[in-house]
């Protein structure tokens, strides 16, 4: 490995052992702010770390955002940079996410040839949602306008460094439901005197299942899953109460409320037969990550131009990105790049012995210089 690669990879495995949770990066934002003023940037910090590199007088900007959490999983990996925080793991690639931003601030600042400004926006609590939004309250949008906005994941099981992406919908969007049940409890040999929770529950799983199969169009790629099943009940006791808790995602906000309607009728309807009370929460956490034409065509041209393989037309993905709350606001791109298809590179994400392919870092780092440079041109006279 050249000499920038084994500076990425030694920083990489520094966060890959020191990972911390959303909203607790505080080590993670100090490493990144420092490296980002020893480059010479201007450094703002807050929710997250923003970034500015400048260069020419071009009024465009764009945004360049990177993942900074961990999970709470404990890693099962033997190599030597193992976490260091006991149920903590980079079990995402988060860590390799951060880094490959870093190194592409690193290519821009030696060789600023662009003309315009470029935002590193380095983002906490991806994982759960909060991340995005709570920067975008912060104001970072109004403080450092840009014109688009682009990230990064790393895909498991794709080809080392392949490009993939899609105009339009590419990930779903991911809500969160809680049915809470209030029936009559009773004893186990007696459940005609009481009206016994996990039955009506157990009527309600089912028939859950019927919105995808037989409300929703076929390939419509919504899911509804029941996650959770809890009860009061004991071993001779039938429970009075019960909640059911689950997953939806759908690629389509007309689908996920097409969900929460239906959902809200069958719950009432079996709740209504049995004679129980019932209280439906159903909250989304993570909206559908839409990509706009312009900023995805980009993707596809910077990708060619850095001698990587891509694909500007890939199906959408089930898993769900609080990107999304960025490119709800700016036009941008969310962008697949291939982690590897063996070893603990082809495992799946969030799986507790995956890692992320140090051999993408520099690959990452270049694609991000290449995808500033269309986005803005230098000057003729720059050159």
């Amino acid at each position: 490995m050249d000499e920038f690669h084994n500076k990425l990879t030694e920083l990489r495995r520094s966060f890959h052992r020191n990972p911390e949770l959303g909203f607790k990066e505080e080590r993670t934002k100090a490493k990144v702010a420092t490296i980002m003023r020893d480059l010479g940037l201007e450094v703002h910090e807050g929710v997250g770390v923003v970034g500015i590199l400048k260069a020419g007088g071009g009024n465009r900007a764009i945004g360049l955002r990177a993942d900074m959490d961990a999970l709470p999983i404990q890693e099962m990996s033997t190599h030597d940079y193992v976490s260091q925080s006991p149920g903590v793991m980079h079990a995402c690639g988060h860590d390799g996410h951060t880094t490959m931003l870093l190194g592409a601030a690193e290519l821009l600042t030696q060789n600023p040839n662009f003309d315009g400004t470029v935002v590193f926006l380095f983002q906490p609590n991806e994982e759960h949602g909060l991340g995005a939004k709570a920067m975008i309250r912060e104001g970072v949008l109004e403080r450092y306008p840009i014109d688009e906005v682009y990230a990064i994941h790393n895909l498991p099981g794709a080809q080392t460094g392949q490009v993939s992406t899609r105009p339009g919908q590419i990930c779903s969007s991911e809500s969160l439901f809680e049915i809470e049940i209030t029936g009559r409890g009773g004893h186990a040999s007696m459940p005609q005197a009481g009206v016994d929770a996990i039955t009506v529950g157990t009527e309600m799983v089912q028939a859950l299942q019927t919105i995808v199969s037989r409300k929703l169009a076929p390939g419509a790629g919504a899911v509804v899953s029941v996650t959770e099943f809890l009860t009061d009940g004991q071993r001779n006791v039938l429970p009075g109460n019960a909640t059911l808790k689950g997953d939806v995602r759908a690629r389509l906000p007309e689908d996920r409320d097409t969900i929460e309607k239906l959902m809200r009728q069958i719950v009432d309807g079996i709740a209504g037969a049995h004679g129980v009370k019932v209280n439906v929460i159903f909250n989304t956490e993570f909206i559908e990550t839409i990509n706009a034409v312009q900023p995805t065509d980009a993707v596809i041209r910077a990708a060619c131009a850095a001698g990587l393989k891509s694909i500007g037309d890939r199906p959408p993905m089930s898993f769900s990105e609080d990107f999304a709350h960025f490119s709800a606001a700016v036009p941008g791109c969310f962008l697949l790049l291939g982690n590897g298809e063996t070893g603990s590179h082809g495992q799946p994400l969030h799986s507790a012995d995956y890692d992320f392919n140090d051999a993408l870092l520099p690959i990452g780092a270049a694609f991000w210089a290449e995808l500033v440079r269309d986005r803005l041109p230098a000057r003729q006279e720059d050159q």
